[in-house]
């Protein structure tokens, strides 16, 4: 009978998910993308907050933000408000105003919902175990307004502390760098100045902030089947963006067919445009080294070809510069058997591959890739 019961609260469990799902579904088909019923919230406010009653919050909160923080629905991967948001700012909760997250800790999973590496202060949240779909996870919700936000899994980048908080757009309200301080929340811009992406003392209250362009590189490399190179480097914190295609080739304009036949001389590479600010370029081209096997010439395990070989575009002088040191410092601490034969040359004119190939292992989950990450 506990068997039974289990499987019944499983089913019964996906079946409201997926109902919740429907509805806010076609509740996009009408609702305005990113608008946010609940009012706003300055940090002021927070000191007196106490959680409106359950009929307020119906009529303060759309369907999905009702049913994600009080009934803890979750909301379609990919058709919310936040999970392809970048602009800068900070996530509070939908119910409370309080700052939950910062766009500085987001990155692009692929799950489909915003995620994070952490939250701006661990304080604001509450964690508990979670059994409702047939396995154990740990749920997270606000301490403020006891707010169901999503879970965390430690699914997370290494690198910032191996920690995804996977959290519901409906739960959350987006304040923009820019309106931060006319909304009360100016003691959360010093890591935005920091960052570069604001200048200090740029925000008077009252008025909206004077916003820095987000610096921006490119990085171009090439170390076997793109998408699988890509599945790894669009979830590294302070990548912007990811376009997979082909370089180094005479063909113009080539397609896959006519980049598999090794005829063109392309290769297939993945283009990285980052923030130099929080991923350094030799920070960029360590993970590289570290997702493929730069000792086979012109080979990724069953993937054969020129178009397969390891390659860096370097698009200056200093990156050409600094992709040598790169190899140099990968051959004597890679414990790599043959010589490393990544070659390093010019960027040349870079050609998108077609809409399918573009983060194929997001669109289906499960498929062939023969890249990993090594520590």
């Amino acid at each position: 009978m506990k068997l039974l019961s289990k499987v019944f609260l499983a089913v019964f469990g996906a079946l409201v998910l997926v109902a919740a799902g429907l509805l806010y579904a076609q509740s996009q088909t009408t609702a305005n993308p990113g608008k946010a019923t609940a009012p706003s919230t300055s940090l002021s406010s927070m000191k007196d907050f106490k959680k409106p009653s359950d009929e307020e919050l119906k009529k303060k909160l759309d369907f999905i933000q009702y049913n994600v923080t009080q009934h803890e629905a979750t909301e379609p991967p990919f058709r919310n408000t936040y999970w392809d948001n970048k602009k800068p700012g900070i996530y509070l909760d939908v119910v409370s105003g309080e700052p939950l997250f910062s766009s500085l800790d987001k990155y692009d999973s692929g799950c489909g919902w915003p995620s994070f590496t952490k939250p701006i202060a661990k304080t604001q949240l509450t964690e508990k175990k979670d059994f409702k779909i047939g396995y154990t996870r740990t749920e997270v919700r606000s301490k403020a307004a006891d707010s169901h936000l999503g879970h965390v899994f430690d699914d997370g980048p290494a690198q910032a502390g191996g920690l995804r908080y996977c959290i519901n757009s409906a739960s959350l309200r987006f304040v923009p760098i820019e309106q931060m301080e006319k909304q009360g929340f100016g003691e959360y811009l010093d890591p935005f100045v920091k960052a570069g992406l604001i200048k200090a003392g740029a925000a008077k209250s009252g008025g909206e902030a004077a916003v820095t362009e987000r610096k921006q590189e490119v990085a171009t490399v090439a170390g076997g089947c793109f998408w699988g190179m890509e599945e790894i480097i669009h979830k590294i914190p302070g990548v912007i963006e990811t376009k997979v295609g082909y370089t180094g080739g005479t063909t113009k304009n080539p397609t896959y067919k006519q980049v598999c036949t090794g005829k063109t001389g392309h290769a297939e590479a993945v283009q990285i445009v980052f923030d130099p600010t929080i991923l350094s370029y030799d920070k960029v081209l360590d993970f590289f080294f570290r997702m493929h096997d730069p000792t086979t010439l012109n080979r990724q395990h069953n993937d054969v070809g020129t178009q397969y070989r390891s390659a860096i575009f370097y698009h200056s002088d200093a990156q050409k510069k600094t992709a040598e040191h790169a190899k140099e410092l990968a051959q004597k601490k890679g414990g790599w058997k043959q010589p490393i034969v990544t070659e390093i040359t010019p960027a040349s004119e870079f050609y998108s591959a077609e809409d399918y190939h573009q983060k194929y292992l997001v669109k289906n989950p499960g498929g062939y890739t023969c890249h990993i990450l090594r520590d």
